[in-house]
């Protein structure tokens, strides 16, 4: 099979269709863990406040794996990095499911992190087969797959609690088995446009890093969203055992189902993304972000504004993260998947910060200290948005188009 080209006059539906089930059926992977912390905690009589470690450990991880495992995209063939990493992630989620001693399960989880590096694979590698005036709706039609992925893992997670968490880990791994056999068979190959030895790799990211404000600002925004994001949903399972003792994952999982809903704002963003400027995308994404916590702050145990929450909050961090990712994949057309390293590893330090603080609000102040932290994180974002950029530092779409 030739390789493909760097981008093609159309999209594929089918490609893309494929790469979206790919992203979203991968990062599902490091959330099944939510709705199923009051089980682990059970299992190795650990407290809310250590058990949060599970989620932290698995973001921590992933931000390794991100920095590690995804700049070298740039310098190998794709699809072979893609699938090697998908059977990779069935170990480590074996080993988890094994895990014996709660300490093991961390570091098992730190692995598993590490290894699901397959959806930040997958996006710039749609983001090359994309022409450029279709890119934004290509990244977002993949995002928007690993999007709904991350809510509906909570869902399938929270309905399955009954098996056991060890039972759903072990589904999960034979599930990457025969995704990375699939892969393998279906995906063309993806050569880079050049090779770039080991060693002149990991030296540039902190050069790109350093040289270019844009990837700054925006991976300061999705740190803080994912923060925000994952502040709440760790400590939901703590919320809903206080109020709903007997069905907290369950209550978890149908909660999932709402995010889905806010999921499917990332195809939209992206198209948004390619006509309207950062500050317009992102000033409202992360202002729905805000007044979700303002409802969460209201709704304490009435489900349905609970819900309406949900819906304000996914819908705002994924149009968010669409949006960042729009703006820094048009910056060198040849280091995605090193702007994608950078970005993604600053996100889930965030969304690691943001696991913690929720863990340890709860802990300490219950509900209203989750809330508040929340909108914290979303005010952090706005701020840094609308007083810390300057006219420079906001490309032009003329800009954007000569760079690729």
């Amino acid at each position: 099979m030739r390789p493909l080209p760097q981008s093609s006059d159309t999209l594929r539906p089918g490609l893309i269709a494929f790469l979206s089930l790919m992203a979203g059926a991968t990062v599902a992977n490091l959330y099944y863990s939510q709705p199923l912390l009051g089980q682990i905690a059970r299992t190795f009589h650990a407290s809310p406040e250590h058990v949060g470690l599970v989620a932290v450990m698995t973001q921590i991880g992933y931000a390794l794996g991100l920095m590690l495992v995804v700049p070298l995209g740039d310098g190998q063939e794709r699809k072979r990095l893609i699938t090697s990493m998908t059977g990779l992630i069935a170990i480590t989620l074996a080993a988890v499911a094994l895990a014996p001693s709660f300490p093991m399960l961390l570091i098992f989880c730190l692995l598993m992190g590490a290894a699901t590096t397959v959806p930040q694979l997958v996006v710039p590698y749609a983001a090359t087969v994309a022409p450029a005036a279709e890119r934004g709706r290509a990244v977002g039609l993949v995002m928007g797959g690993l999007l709904v992925g991350i809510v509906i893992a909570r869902s399938v997670s929270g309905f399955a609690a009954f098996l056991g968490w060890r039972v759903i880990y072990g589904i999960a791994a034979g599930a990457m088995a025969l995704l990375a056999v699939t892969s393998a068979v279906l995906l063309p190959k993806q050569r880079p446009t050049g090779h770039i030895p080991y060693s002149t790799l990991f030296p540039s990211l902190y050069v790109l890093w350093r040289k270019e404000p844009i990837l700054r600002l925006h991976a300061f925004l999705g740190a803080m969203g994912f923060a925000a994001f994952s502040c709440f949903w760790t400590a939901l399972i703590f919320h809903f055992g206080h109020i709903f003792p007997q069905h907290a994952s369950y209550t978890v999982a149908v909660m999932g189902l709402f995010g889905t809903a806010g999921a499917l704002a990332a195809p939209l963003s992206g198209k948004l993304s390619d006509r309207l400027s950062a500050r317009v995308v992102n000033g409202v994404a992360l202002l729905l972000v805000f007044t979700s916590f303002l409802i969460f702050w209201r709704a304490h145990s009435s489900l349905l504004l609970v819900a309406c929450g949900v819906i304000l909050l996914d819908a705002g961090v994924q149009g968010s993260h669409i949006s960042n990712q729009t703006r820094i994949y048009a910056l060198h057309a040849d280091k995605r998947n090193r702007l994608t390293a950078l970005y993604m590893t600053s996100y889930f330090i965030g969304g690691s910060i943001g696991s913690l603080v929720g863990s340890l609000a709860w802990q300490r102040g219950g509900w209203p200290a989750v809330c508040v932290s929340g909108c914290v994180f979303a005010l952090a974002a706005l701020v840094r948005l609308y007083w810390g950029v300057t006219k420079t530092q906001e490309p032009s779409r003329s800009l954007s188009a000569d760079r690729e």
